[in-house]
Order: structure tokens, then C-alpha cells, then sequence
């Protein structure tokens, strides 16, 4: 039985943590709020207080985690992983974050002997519950397929595009994509429901067409139409991975108006949307 220790117990990594124990792993799990870390042992995961203890006794450690320099604390700042850990270890990386970063920070795992590989994910906390999620895989083949027990039994897909940091890459541009989509999506909803058709009858014509997206026949339904909004995603989180695709737009000198005027959308936002809100609330944007 392998020893799993999980860092961020949030909407994700509680669902990581839970549905790696169900699949027989030894699961330890630390989170810098204490609220996080008792609701999660209610649910049976082991859980402590420091990243050290979880660290010392893991054979891989998950890491979900919402930004890129928390990442890099948790990693490489004092009491982190690379000051605790033994060698051999695997650092995976299910957060969103900068590729670069993730990068910088494999380069300072490899000078202590340990690894990484980043492997953000889609699909949600129930996805994290039910262990569906998707994966985009940044990794060499040696690491992976190392991984590739741990990843089967927390995801339902699981595409590798490139070595460490390629994921975040995807991932960025997974995430960029579905902020434009709900965007695009409210404004011809309202076209269609100005000139007389209803955003159900328009969805089931789109979603029978060429113009579907997972917005069209996913988010509408299961968190919009119905007035849910509780997706388990916020506005702050995705604002935060908007803002991520247009710092590697940038640093790659690219000119991209659409994905720019997407940004200053979603940036703008938060004037109308508080950064709690579900993120599918930005359809509501027109309407504040």
C-alpha cells in the first residue's frame, strides 16, 4: 500500500483525499486552515498539522492548491516540502498554476533528489469526489508512469501533452477557453431570447449543432437555467486562471485581442460579482 500524502484539503482536495483512501491508499492530509483539516478526518482521512509530518512518511504527495506562490511556499518555502522530505519522492501538481513556476520549482525537487509533475484537473468537486475527473499531464514517462496507479484511481481520463509544466500550459488554455464560452454563450442567449426564442429551445439547437460546448450543454442546464450557481468553482478562482493565460500570453510576446478583451471581461467583473460567487455568475454580468 502506497503512502499518499495530500496538501490542500478544499473543495478539491478533500474530494482527492476521500476517494484515494476508498481506492486503498494510505492517505495523510494537511491544510493551513484547521476547519479544513477536522472536516476531512470526520470523513475518515488522517489528517495532521504540518506539511513536515506529511511529508516524511509519503511516497508521492498530491498538492491542490489555488495559486502558483502558494504552491511555491508549500514547496520550496520554510517548512516545506524540499526541507522535510526524504529522496525519492513525488511531487504531483493538481493546481492551476504557472507553468514556469512549475517548472522552476521541479528543477529545485530534482537538486534534493525528489520529483514533480504537474496534473491539473477538470470536472469539479464531485468529479474530485467520484474520482472522475479529467487530467491534462505534464510528466517524463519514467514519472508517470510511476503516477499512473495514484492517477487511475482519483481520475476517469487522463491525457499526457508534454514533460513538466506542459499541463499547466493545457490547463491555462482549458481554462481561458471556458471563460470566453460563458461569456459568448450569455450574450447570444439574450439574442435568442430578445428575438422571441427561449434559451431552452436555443440550447437544444445548438447542442445539435456545430456551436456546442460543454457551457451549452453542461453548465446551462446543471447550474445556470436552474439558478444554482454552486458549480463548487468561484469568480475569484477563475478570475485568477484568466489572469494566468494572459501572463503567458504575454511572456510568449503574442497579440491575442479576443482572449485580451476576454480578460478585461472577467477582470472587470468583480466590480458587479463578488469574488465568492459561483463563476458561472458571470453570464449575469450584462444584467448588474
Amino acid at each position: 500500500m502506497k503512502s499518499i500524502g495530500v496538501i490542500g484539503l478544499g473543495n478539491m482536495g478533500r474530494g482527492m483525499a476521500l476517494t484515494l483512501g476508498r481506492g486503498g491508499f494510505a492517505v495523510t492530509g494537511t491544510d493551513a486552515s484547521a476547519a479544513a483539516r477536522a472536516s476531512v478526518a470526520a470523513e475518515g482521512v488522517k489528517t495532521v498539522d504540518t506539511i513536515g509530518e506529511v511529508v516524511q512518511a509519503a511516497d508521492i504527495v498530491i498538492l491542490s492548491l489555488p495559486t502558483a506562490a502558494i504552491v511555491a511556499e508549500v514547496v520550496a518555502g520554510p517548512g516545506g516540502i524540499i526541507a522535510n522530505a526524504k529522496p525519492g519522492l513525488l511531487v504531483i501538481d493538481t493546481s492551476t498554476s504557472h507553468p514556469e513556476t512549475t517548472r522552476r520549482l521541479a528543477a529545485q525537487l530534482e537538486a534534493a533528489g525528489m520529483r514533480m509533475m504537474d496534473a491539473p484537473v477538470s470536472g469539479g468537486p464531485k468529479g474530485a469526489r467520484e474520482g472522475t475527473m479529467a487530467m491534462v499531464i505534464g510528466a517524463s514517462d519514467e514519472d508517470l508512469a510511476r503516477a499512473m496507479p495514484v492517477l487511475e484511481a482519483m481520475s476517469g481520463k487522463r491525457v499526457h501533452v508534454g514533460g513538466v509544466g506542459a499541463g499547466h500550459v493545457a490547463k491555462i488554455a482549458n481554462n481561458l477557453f471556458t471563460a470566453s464560452h460563458l461569456i459568448v454563450a450569455a450574450e447570444i442567449t439574450r439574442m435568442a431570447a430578445r428575438a422571441g426564442v427561449p434559451t431552452e429551445a436555443l440550447l437544444q439547437g445548438i447542442n445539435a449543432g456545430s456551436g456546442r460546448s460543454f457551457v451549452t450543454e453542461h453548465s446551462f442546464p446543471t447550474w445556470i437555467m436552474n439558478g444554482k450557481f454552486d458549480s463548487g468553482f468561484t469568480m475569484k478562482l477563475m478570475r485568477k486562471d484568466v489572469r494566468l493565460g494572459q501572463e503567458l500570453i504575454g511572456a510568449l510576446g503574442l497579440d491575442l485581442p479576443l482572449s485580451a478583451k476576454v480578460a478585461e471581461l472577467w477582470a472587470g467583473s468583480a466590480q458587479t460579482i463578488a469574488d465568492d460567487e459561483d463563476f458561472n455568475r458571470i453570464v449575469e454580468l450584462g444584467n448588474r
